[in-house]
């Protein structure tokens, strides 16, 4: 299911945009925290160009820049958690989260993986790659995909959803390769660190795979679940 785990059609469901949307504030105010304009803040650029995508709202966006920035006089701070685990059927997952609440978002996902198996740090981490994702469109046809990578200083690519192209970085050449990328005929859509699975458990019945879909849709429903990343063919 490629690097990073998403609801099938959830774009096209209200309820999903309006988790899309707290997602990306959260990104958006975190980002922000180095500065409101981004034009001067790189990271907060990139997360701006995934919201306008997604197409939120322009008020939505603003108050949370403004917000992140520390513009409304609000005190913003959130927690990165990491998950591991299995969902059914011994497919390996990890659960990332941005909270405000660590007893909340802890008890919560505790409750989640109920139907799966909650794993210890390093319990499935070993068998992903972690590694910077940098989704990136061509500008043209003549655009090529592996002269980019080799050129930009990526370690690997491969093909992404509505002609994108992911290019998986060194965590520490992430920015470098977000720059360079344009000179070879590609735009930057997103960029982020993330989990690629190094194997994937392939072979479920319908009926499995049913199971282990309605996990994830769980997990990622929940309003703290960032990113969920899973070892899963198909």
């Amino acid at each position: 299911m490629g690097a990073q785990w998403k609801v099938k059609h959830k774009e096209a469901a209200a309820n999903a945009k309006g988790r899309i949307f707290g997602k990306l504030s959260k990104e958006i105010m975190i980002a922000a925290r180095s500065g409101a304009d981004p034009d001067m803040n790189s990271r907060l650029r990139l997360v701006v160009e995934q919201a306008k995508k997604a197409s939120m709202p322009r008020e939505t966006l603003e108050r949370a820049i403004k917000k992140g920035a520390g513009l409304l006089g609000e005190h913003v701070h959130f927690e990165k958690l990491t998950y591991e685990g299995f969902a059914p059927h011994k497919v390996p997952v990890i659960v990332e989260c941005l909270t405000d609440n660590i007893n909340r978002t802890v008890s919560e996902i505790r409750v989640l993986f109920r139907k799966g198996q909650l794993g210890a740090a390093g319990s499935v981490s070993w068998d992903f790659l972690h590694q910077g994702m940098v989704e990136a469109v061509p500008v043209s046809s003549e655009a090529d995909p592996e002269e980019a990578a080799i050129e930009a200083g990526a370690q690997d690519f491969e093909a992404g959803e509505e002609g994108a192209t992911v290019f998986f970085t060194e965590i520490t050449d992430l920015d470098a390769v977000c720059k360079a990328l344009p000179e070879h005929g590609f735009t930057v859509q997103s960029a982020h660190i993330g989990y690629r699975p190094k194997s994937f458990v392939e072979g479920l019945t319908d009926e499995q795979m049913a199971e282990v879909e309605a996990f994830l849709e769980a997990i990622d429903g929940n309003d703290d679940v960032q990113n969920v990343y899973v070892g899963l063919a198909g």
